[in-house]
């Protein structure tokens, strides 16, 4: 049996498949495309079931894939077995193999059984099969055309071994293959304990036969309504956990390689000994199995929210956090535990290193929003059951629960690990009946009746003005002055629907009396900040004006349960808004400097104003050189050093346009507008002056420093530059400075002297280069020598057939001119091992040509062996591959058929 890392077994798996002629396909999203049927996908088959269907076709009738899947709701729920269980998880990859009306039953039990018994090696006496009942074809393939012991292959009913993918539709027979765990066990004993579905047998991969449309409802599965399938296909799905626990001889799945760098990260967190780490697993294994499920969530588009498929995301790091807290943590740390995820998986899976920071970023964020009442809650739940223990009652009432849930923030599901883990079982019953009461009593459309999402804002401001809740203008909206207001709720919305309160998880859309939020306009991105009121908090997390006079704060509600008519203080987060006034006034500064170094044709395009950067697109035909990025950041930062004001006044469009203000191209512009004014160190000079309505510094010097990160073209005249200021700069150039002294370091210099170090370098490994290029030829040419001393020859041809590795290309052509010289009419193939890849080359000499030898089509077939392709001309070809280790098959399979093409 083999031993294998996971990334190993994977690949495996998948270049067995594409040696069999399988299209080798990434796994597709977890979110299933177009299929409001499924909340994740939760098998390889999901991406293809349209194929199946007969829906879609594609270039390809073979497949392969290791599909990233979850299993947390509904029929396939394993979210309470994580832990306790060796072997279930919410995250999984399946490993598939698809035929679409291509190969059917013979091929794909012998694809299964060659994988296992000799590409992974695993002894056949360990590997035990079942078959659907009625299926005689799939029994006499596995005892008479395969060989295994009918001992070892049990008839199952169509609860193990019949697939369905509806009532109706397309369904089959299957085929699954187990591995027995103690093999010590009678083989007498095989058949009746698959049937009663004993812990002796592990499952590893089940093989569906898509032979049948099911025209009706067939509940004993009759088989009557069975028609065949014009075109039946193959399924099949194999767990790359449980074949990698096989392989590396683990009991349980979180003992591989695939779940203990997790483990292990978590415990260098804790500080605990491997005693202490084994005598707490089962949290070590929730927290790995879903930090797992919520860095690929996050990573295909799933966000911790209250509703779908976000509150699952939302679930999970929950769960783990509480988790957490049961082996010491006091701090949020699952940030940290997904670095270790992102290494394990991060090698096939590019998008989680790609997306490494927003991922980590996201799963602390929700993480501190869950422990702001995590302790609340605990506690609360804590005191309610030693009260329930103290009147002898063993039920937690579900009213309990949803009041720690919509109050306190208290997920159901950890209620109820909480409760159970006390003894108790918990009222779901009670629970869901008090959150469809909370639906009935919020009101839901009852204020202001259901109404249309096209008119929905209209109508609601029109109904809040008339009832003197907004004055004529609408919500007194107010950015520019102080950024705490008190004021109160005068509407909140749900999917597009007046509701009178929401509870903590809800997304809602608060609309207050008056806000200091300020609304994304003119490239200066949204506010965030907190809505507060007694009892309760929401956080904001974006801004809209979806019509004039109405403003929305789109939010999460974190605690309590806020009504419409609460009294309420919203606070902008004032250290993310100074971030981004730094930049916006160093957009003007930029566009200022910019005029006056590349010319007066210098206008705005577009620009994004943020909390960590600010973009600028501007009209120039020409890249901005490295110099001239130099002079404009050393005018930009000299404008800041001399502290100029920064001011603001409204007055009439023309005559601010008289005045020389700016106006952005394509913008439209009121009769009145707001300038933004910065001074040019004299009473009768201005650096810059622009239309804007963005907030600003007061002077220049608060924006602290300006550095570029980069400059490139937006589209056909338009350039973009990105740049840093402020915090944002300070760190970056720190950044960059701490780089660059550990460069010098490692390269034995001072950082002044590392350009002059760097090009020693170079020198010395061109040199290098050259010195080891010369002597791999010299080895090459007496190795060569010696092989010419006695030539190969196939039917009386002269033939060169060797593997040279470690030697670059144009080596490899030499070699041929070598053989060449010696002999004129002959053939030469060479394998190599090029810059960690195989390489193949074949060259025919131009008579041999003639008499049916062709170099590209010996080099098709060879190269299918390294599990590569290529061809060329008949006198020259060249291939290259991914499987090194089949070089010497390949370079045999060119012999044969040298010998098979050759005519003398």
């Amino acid at each position: 049996m083999q031993s294998m890392t996971s990334a190993a077994v994977r690949e495996a798996f998948l270049g067995f498949f594409e040696e069999m002629k399988h299209q080798r396909i990434d796994s597709s999203a977890l979110v299933p495309a177009n299929d409001p049927t499924l909340l994740f996908t939760n098998a390889g088959m999901v991406q293809f079931k349209d194929v199946f269907l007969g829906l879609d076709k594609r270039p390809y009738n073979r497949a392969t894939t290791s599909q990233k899947s979850m299993r947390v709701s509904g029929k396939h729920n394993d979210l309470e077995n994580v832990g306790p269980s060796p072997r279930h998880h919410t995250f999984f990859e399946m490993l598939g193999n698809f035929s679409f009306g291509d190969y059917f039953k013979r091929d794909a039990i012998r694809y299964a059984y060659t994988l296992l018994t000799e590409v992974y090696q695993l002894p056949t006496d360990r590997l035990v099969f079942t078959v659907y009942r009625d299926d005689d074809e799939a029994y006499k393939i596995w005892t008479e055309d395969i060989g295994v012991d009918p001992k070892r292959v049990a008839r199952m009913g169509p609860k193990t071994n019949f697939w369905q993918m509806a009532e109706t539709g397309p369904c089959g027979p299957t085929s699954e293959i187990h591995w027995d765990k103690y093999p010590d066990g009678r083989v007498d004993d095989i058949i009746p304990m698959l049937q009663e579905e004993d812990d002796r047998f592990l499952e590893i991969w089940n093989l569906v036969f898509m032979q049948f449309n099911r025209t009706q409802a067939d509940p004993d599965n009759t088989g009557v309504y069975d028609t065949p399938l014009p075109a039946p296909g193959v399924d099949t799905g194999m767990g790359l956990e449980r074949i990698v626990s096989i392989l590396q001889g683990k009991t349980a799945n979180y003992e591989t390689d695939l779940f203990m760098p997790i483990i292990r990260k978590t415990q260098a967190l804790t500080g605990h000994s491997d005693d202490a780490r084994d005598a707490n697993i089962i949290p070590y294994r929730v927290i790995a199995d879903h930090v797992r499920a919520a860095v690929f969530l996050i990573a295909d588009g799933v966000l911790p929210g209250a509703k779908g498929r976000d509150s699952v995301c939302r679930l999970v790091i929950r769960r783990a956090a509480r988790f957490g807290t049961k082996i010491g943590f006091d701090r949020p740390f699952l940030g940290e535990v997904a670095d270790a995820v992102i290494e394990v998986m991060g090698g096939h899976y590019k998008e989680l290193v790609e997306k490494a920071d927003f991922i980590k970023r996201t799963i602390t964020k929700e993480e501190v929003f869950f422990r702001r009442t995590l302790d609340r809650g605990l506690v609360e739940l804590d005191q309610q059951l030693d009260a329930l223990r103290d009147a002898g009652v063993t039920v937690f009432p579900g009213n309990n629960a949803f009041f720690l849930k919509a109050t306190l923030g208290l997920p159901i599901q950890v209620t109820k690990d909480i409760t159970e883990e006390r003894g108790f079982t918990l009222d779901m019953d009670g629970y869901t009946q008090a959150e469809e009461q909370h639906a009935l009593d919020s009101g839901a459309g009852q204020a202001m009746g259901v109404m249309s999402s096209g008119d929905v804002y209209n109508q609601l401001l029109e109904q809040l003005k008339a009832e003197n809740k907004l004055s004529a203008a609408g919500v007194s909206y107010d950015p520019y002055g102080s950024t705490i207001v008190h004021t109160s709720v005068v509407a909140l919305l749900q999917d597009g629907v007046p509701v009178n309160n929401v509870i903590v998880g809800d997304q809602v859309e608060v609309v207050l009396r008056e806000t200091p939020f300020y609304v994304e306009s003119g490239g200066q991105v949204s506010d965030t900040g907190i809505i507060e009121g007694e009892g309760w908090s929401i956080d904001v997390e974006d801004m809209a004006k979806p019509v004039a006079g109405l403003i929305i704060h789109r939010a999460e509600v974190l605690e309590g349960s806020p009504r419409v008519g609460s009294p309420a203080t919203a606070k902008v987060d004032v250290a993310r808004r100074n971030a981004i006034t730094r930049n916006h006034t160093g957009t003007h500064l930029l566009h200022a400097a910019l005029r006056n170094q590349l010319g007066k044709h210098v206008e705005q395009r577009g620009s994004l104003v943020a909390p960590d950067r600010l973009r600028f697109d501007f009209v120039h035909d020409e890249k901005v050189t490295d110099e001239q990025l130099r002079s404009l950041e050393a005018e930009i930062n000299t404008a800041i050093l001399q502290n100029y004001s920064v001011q603001t006044e409204s007055k009439p469009y023309k005559q601010a346009v008289t005045e020389g203000a700016m106006a952005l191209f394509g913008e439209k512009y009121t009769d009145v507008v707001r300038t933004v004014s910065i001074d040019g160190g004299t009473s009768d000079s201005r650096y810059s002056y622009e239309l804007c309505g963005g907030v600003h510094v007061k002077h220049t010097a608060e924006i602290g420093a300006f550095i570029f990160l980069n400059e490139s073209s937006s589209s056909a005249g338009v350039r973009r530059i990105e740049a840093l200021t402020g915090e944002g700069a300070m760190t970056y150039a720190q950044e960059q400075i701490e780089r660059l002294k550990g460069v010098s370091r490692q390269l034995g210099t001072t950082p002044d002297a590392i350009v002059q170090r760097v090009a020693a370098l170079q020198e010395e490994i061109s040199e290098n280069k050259r010195q080891i290029e010369r002597l791999q030829r010299e080895s090459a040419k007496s190795r060569f020598d010696v092989l010419m001393q006695k030539p190969e020859t196939i039917q009386g041809v002269a033939v060169l057939i060797a593997q040279f590795d470690g030697l670059p290309m144009n080596t490899l052509r030499e070699i041929t001119d070598w053989f060449k010289k010696l002999h004129p009419s002959g053939v030469v193939v060479l394998g190599g091992v090029v810059e960690d890849k195989p390489q193949l080359l074949i060259v025919v000499s131009d008579d041999l040509t003639k008499k049916g030898l062709h170099a590209g089509n010996i080099i098709r077939e060879a190269a299918a062996v390294i599990g590569g392709s290529g061809g060329g001309r008949p006198n020259m070809a060249q291939a290259g591959g991914k499987d090194s280790a089949q070089l010497p098959a390949a370079l045999n399979a060119a012999r044969r058929l040298i010998a098979e093409s050759y005519t003398a």
